[in-house]
């Protein structure tokens, strides 16, 4: 199956579920406590992280695409900073406020990154607060593209029945993250996707492929839906679907570090890339492969486009980002060989920003190619002196090679890039004013 990245700017979705933040104590632990046979932290470090459906709001906005959310919190420190991080994040918020209830706080303690310790705040939800999501949500409906349930079984999604049909209604796709021993709520959603453990507690232990899908497929009947896709850990991923043979994704991840809200970038990258026009398969795919990427991070943390496009073209050895000099030069002959037409752009892009970000998507309509060479950090401090670049030249290049304009990024250590443009030839030369 060829990947290649969806349109997600033109994506929009709604999150419905429940939201937290997720807190991390970051220390060492260097003796026992003489009051009990604890480790004694000292803190030295403290992060806030949007959490559950915050999570994976803040994984659709980091792919590129509209994310709104809707959510519970309390009047409190912990709401407003969720809301704080999230809007700082692009993603539009619409909370209930409860009045009795904490907004739900996961604490970490971690110590030579090893989590020893999790203290959860929370408490029921009175029932007015859970009631008017429902408005909320209707609200928004009106221009999204998909609608998310992430569901963590904290109460905020008490009524899910009268949220799927809303979205039905209006031909809204619905993709569902759930939890508990009760799907039936979920019925007539267009997906659910449980991990393996969740999908057993449901229909029993699989003990092989055949009784995965025949169990799975019964699942859908039984609740009206489309597809059903199992995360399976190690194992990858499994999508089902009425009549059409079973799709099954190796797991991509190459080191697992934190398996910590995978699932909530599998949602997210999934609902944004049927929000932007792709298949199912193919969302599916490349659900995988950000999964693959989620788990080699610590903690809940969102996957960005331009990590998600890397991933793609190593995955599909399409030759684009980081090259050398010779490794660019034979790229530049082979896009020659097809006809193509090379740009040709160059400059220190130490603090990259937004106007970067529009000039070099410019610079890539005068032709199929664009090249962006950048001066190495020698010449960047003659150029720039003292204390310049502060950005290293690897860093620079890995942001630059994950915008959709770039093709390819070199470096070099001369104060101008004639050397290369002599090599090169380039079409194009495009030079920022």
């Amino acid at each position: 199956m060829k990947l290649d990245m969806p349109p997600f700017q033109q994506a929009r979705v709604l999150v419905v579920g429940d939201v937290m933040l997720d807190r991390y104590w970051h220390g060492k632990a260097l003796r026992i406590s003489p009051e009990a046979p604890v480790p004694v932290v000292r803190v030295g470090n403290r992060e806030d992280r949007p959490g559950g459906a915050g999570n994976v709001a803040l994984n659709v906005a980091a792919l590129g695409a509209a994310a709104s959310l809707v959510g519970i919190i309390g009047d409190d420190e912990a709401g407003e900073e969720l809301q704080s991080r999230l809007k700082a994040a692009g993603v539009l918020c619409d909370f209930a406020v409860s009045e009795v209830a904490p907004t739900i706080t996961k604490l970490r303690v971690v110590a030579q990154h090893q989590q020893l310790i999790r203290v959860d705040f929370e408490q029921d939800f009175e029932s007015g607060v859970v009631d008017s999501l429902q408005a909320k949500t209707e609200a928004l409906l009106a221009g999204t593209q998909v609608l998310v349930l992430s569901d963590y079984n904290k109460g905020a999604l008490q009524n899910t029945q009268p949220l799927i049909a809303a979205a039905r209604a209006r031909g809204i796709p619905v993709v569902v993250d759930p939890k508990g021993s009760d799907f039936s709520k979920y019925h007539g959603a267009t997906i659910i996707t449980p991990n393996l453990n969740e999908f057993e507690t449901i229909v029993g232990k699989c003990r092989s492929e055949e009784e995965l899908s025949a169990r799975g497929l019964k699942l859908m009947s039984e609740l009206g839906l489309d597809a059903l896709l199992i995360t399976r850990g190690e194992h990858g991923m499994t999508l089902l679907r009425p009549g059409v043979p079973e799709l099954h994704m190796p797991a991509r991840a190459r080191e697992v570090f934190d398996v910590t809200g995978a699932g909530d970038t599998v949602v997210a990258v999934l609902a944004a890339s049927l929000a932007a026009g792709h298949s199912l398969d193919d969302g599916t795919a490349l659900a995988n492969l950000a999964a693959g990427l989620a788990v080699g991070k610590l903690g809940t943390a969102a996957i960005s486009g331009p990590e998600l496009r890397r991933a793609i073209q190593r995955e599909e050895g399409t030759g684009r980002g980081v090259m050398s000099a010779e490794q660019l030069l034979l790229a530049v002959e082979d896009a020659r060989a097809h006809g193509e037409k090379v740009v040709f752009t160059n400059g220190c892009f130490d603090i990259i920003h937004a106007g970067h970000v529009g000039y070099l998507a410019e610079a890539r309509k005068l032709g199929q190619r664009l090249i962006v060479a950048i001066n190495d950090d020698a010449s960047v401090k003659r150029l720039k002196g003292p204390g310049r670049p502060i950005n290293p030249v690897e860093r620079r290049m890995a942001v630059l090679a994950g915008l959709e304009a770039v093709d390819w990024v070199v470096s070099y250590a001369d104060d101008t890039p004639e050397p290369l443009l002599k090599m090169l030839k380039p079409e194009v030369l495009v030079k920022g004013g």
